[in-house]
């Protein structure tokens, strides 16, 4: 099982805060820092200092890391023109040896598309954008050097690119794709996703959605085993109830509905639910969210005392 640690920085970090958990990521021996891509804060939190824009961020620590993998759950299609951000990816994927990879998603937030004045469109044009989006950003990344990459969309059109940069990891990064839809979403992810990531639902959700992901791939000829199956939920872990119960009011939750929802308890506790969800959905990769940044003590407990008991 592969842990990945997860952040909100919308919820309100600097860099200098992310630089910290994601070295502390990579020095506890997890698989990866991923981040968010968002402008607005979300709920109660004030957000200070600001939003970080996630690809800059991640272009820091690709210079600040060595070894843990680094991306985004997810980038929002309506924030970049997409040979913009395969540019972005790509250069990035440079910078930190071949360890990026890049989780997509059509965009959903209105209220950070109003504070910033970017365009939400309705729910249709928008997956048909996103769904444009994914083919021109692998389609670049995909174009051998010396060859040209052209795209005749509805909302995008590129005319003899010559798709470069390259990315280091060749043919292309890993896409991440998730979400609930039950149609287009496990058609995408059929078409491009290398996983498919469903955030903060329940495992019988996640069951029925793996399985149109599955029927999805076959009906073209893909191989569903060629998807990751992946999972993310927040994390209260602690080494007694006391624990527990201080770090789940910290992100402002009940013990309970965490241990119902997330992942809460204490080691032993939480080892058991991950076993569930590894047994019942097949998952293989699993995302903690991280809602206290400031808490590193957490990232190294789950690392010792967790993470060791799911290999």
């Amino acid at each position: 099982m592969d842990l990945r640690i997860f952040t909100e920085p919308q919820q309100g970090a600097s860099y200098e805060d992310l630089l910290r958990v994601a070295k502390a990521t990579e020095d506890a021996g997890y698989d990866a820092f991923f981040r968010s891509d968002h402008y607005l804060k979300m709920g109660s939190a004030t957000g200070l200092p600001g939003p970080t824009d996630a690809w800059i961020t991640l272009a820091g620590l690709a210079r600040e890391t060595s070894r843990v993998r680094l991306g985004t759950l997810v980038t929002a299609a309506t924030f970049r023109h997409p040979s913009v951000l395969a540019i972005s990816v790509a250069q990035v994927d440079q910078m930190s040896g071949g360890r990026v990879e890049l989780g997509l998603g059509s965009g959903w937030y209105d209220d950070e598309h109003t504070a910033y004045g970017l365009d939400l469109p309705p729910l249709k044009e928008r997956f048909d954008r996103y769904a444009e989006q994914l083919a021109v950003v692998t389609g670049l990344w995909e174009t051998p050097e010396g060859e040209t990459f052209s795209f005749d969309g509805e909302h995008y059109k590129l005319d003899g690119s010559p798709g470069l940069p390259k990315p280091a990891q060749r043919p292309r990064p890993p896409v991440i794709i998730g979400g609930g839809g039950k149609k287009r979403t496990p058609a995408l992810a059929a078409r491009y996703a290398d996983e498919f990531n469903l955030p903060f639902v329940g495992p019988e959700f996640a069951v029925e959605q793996f399985g149109r992901v599955d029927d999805a791939a076959r009906e073209i000829g893909r191989d569903p085993k060629e998807i990751i199956r992946s999972a993310a939920l927040v994390v209260a872990v602690g080494r007694d109830e006391a624990e527990v119960a201080k770090r789940a009011g910290v992100i402002g939750r009940e013990v309970g509905e965490l241990r119902e929802n997330g992942l809460a308890g204490t080691p032993s506790e939480v080892v058991e639910k991950i076993g569930q969800w590894r047994e019942t959905t097949g998952i293989t990769r699993l995302y903690l969210q991280l809602l206290d940044l400031s808490d590193l003590d957490q990232v190294e407990l789950i690392a010792s005392e967790v993470a060791p008991q799911l290999d």
